[in-house]
């Protein structure tokens, strides 16, 4: 049973007029179908496509052999919680204030104290439920929606996927990781001491062994079997490859006894068998949408939500990895197959961003935008159909705390804004910049802040006026600061 809140309630009043919007649309024509397919913290090359001769990713590699690749996509964040929401939403998570990974026992701040100069800005822990959600917008075209996965963009249970669009809700709750990847999931032990890890009931049916790749994998299977005459809107977020890093015995033998790669940073077994069993996933669909005869009508959309861990793998040739702001911190593969209309095999350069999925899978399916929901988000179509270019200059990112994370270098708050082939990094401690030429610099090892001063103001600028227009939230000033 739904429970009703008042924000549930508007939301209804909101989606109400959805179908009177698309009463407009081509309907003589089969809807699309969509898969997509999220991986948790993988690097940009950690797939053999992007440039890895370590990970075995053969079924992920076919489909960027049937689609389009994107090397300069980006997430929205370098942590999880609002890339997943700026996916959901097509905002901004510096406009939605969702700005770091969402912690499921409560708001606790890594800033403050006498350690930093900035104490976190508050920060919202739930996606609010007046967002009309990508699986809302599709809902009244006809679609089958289901989420099967890591969800983490709340903390309180009445935010799951059954109350954001979905129709089902399948192993998705406010835990932005698995206990153990193997059933049950939890510490037992973990549960003892009261910590809620009994959320774990979206999946209280696994055998022990289970392993959970596998499990999300079969339930996605399944739900394309049940809905192989209607269109439907599978959105796959694994919770593989985040911490804790447990696979499979027989693939990391396999991986023990084959060469690493040092040069690349790929060169742990048991992270390598995890993006196998990840890529295994990525075929067993594939193989389903073909024996169904539904792979031609079927868009997947392949992609990271953000760069991969930094004691795990790295994210070759970019500095940087998961919880800093470098390009190894949020450029991340990206692999979009569109049957029939994106030419095979091919590449593309131009940077497009997390927010750009929304706009664009409305156009795929003939719906109407909504510019007024997915805000921050531009339509792709233009690059897939090769018949132009984005109507876009620079890209936008904010984070107004600390990390925590980010191996060796967690990030500080700060905005970030790449402009055609400039990035500047703004410090919001202490407005220290760093600015890089990404054409001729891509590992960021030379600052040109004071070599092209103007440059540096005119990208300065341009953030602020984003700051303002987007109305982020900022990080306070921390009293209790003591500089060592």
């Amino acid at each position: 049973m739904k429970r009703y809140t008042g924000s549930l309630i508007n939301k209804i009043a909101s989606l109400s007029i959805l179908p009177l919007l698309f009463q407009g649309c081509k309907t003589e024509e089969p809807k699309p179908n969509f898969v997509f397919f999220l991986v948790d913290d993988m690097g940009y090359s950690d797939v053999g496509c992007f440039g890895s001769n370590y990970y075995e990713t053969p079924n992920i590699d076919r489909l960027a052999q049937q689609g389009m690749r994107f090397t300069s996509a980006y997430a929205a964040c370098t942590v999880s919680s609002p890339t997943r929401a700026s996916i959901l939403t097509g905002k901004y998570p510096g406009r939605l204030h969702i700005t770091h990974a969402i912690p499921i026992l409560g708001y606790e701040r890594l800033g403050g104290g006498k350690a930093t100069p900035l104490k976190d800005a508050d920060y919202v822990m739930n996606l609010p439920l007046e967002e009309i959600t990508i699986a809302e917008a599709l809902k009244p075209a006809g679609y089958a929606t289901i989420s099967i996965g890591k969800w983490h963009v709340c903390k309180d249970p009445e935010y799951f996927p059954e109350y954001q669009g979905f129709d089902r809700n399948i192993g998705g709750n406010g835990h932005g990781n698995t206990e153990e990847y193997f059933y049950p999931y939890h510490n037992k032990w973990r549960m003892a001491e009261g910590y809620p890890w009994e959320e774990w009931n979206t999946l209280p049916d696994g055998v022990p062994g289970e392993y959970i790749t596998d499990r999300l994998t079969d339930e996605a299977v399944k739900f394309i079997e049940e809905n192989k005459d209607r269109s439907f809107f599978l959105y796959l977020p694994h919770y593989a490859v985040h911490t804790p890093i447990q696979a499979k015995d027989s693939l990391i033998k396999k991986y023990e006894n084959k060469p690493v790669d040092n040069i690349k940073g790929h060169n742990k077994p048991d992270y390598a068998a995890m993006i196998e069993s990840v890529d295994n996933s990525m075929g067993a669909i594939m193989k389903k949408l073909e024996e169904l005869g539904l792979d031609k009508n079927t868009i997947i959309i392949f992609t990271s939500d953000n760069g991969g861990h930094g004691r795990w793998t790295s994210n070759y040739p970019f500095r940087g990895n998961k919880g800093n702001f470098y390009e190894g911190g949020i450029r991340v593969p990206l692999i979009i197959k569109w049957p029939g209309v994106t030419k095979p095999a091919k590449t593309c350069d131009v940077p497009v961003i997390s927010t750009d999925y929304y706009p664009t899978m409305l156009q795929m399916a003939n719906l109407p935008l909504m510019p007024e929901q997915h805000m921050d988000g531009l339509s792709l179509l233009p690059l897939l159909k090769n018949k132009g270019n984005l109507n876009r200059d620079a890209l936008y990112w904010h984070f107004p705390n600390y990390t925590g994370t980010g191996h060796p270098n967690p990030s500080s708050p700060l905005s970030v804004i790449r402009f055609k082939n400039w990035k500047l990094i703004e410090s919001l401690e202490d407005g220290h910049l760093e600015l890089y030429d990404l054409n001729n610099d891509i590992h960021e090892d030379k600052n040109m802040a004071d070599e092209k001063p103007d440059i540096a103001e005119k990208l300065q600028h341009m953030l602020a006026e984003w700051r303002k227009d987007v109305n982020v939230q900022m990080p306070e000033v921390n009293p209790d600061y003591i500089k060592e």
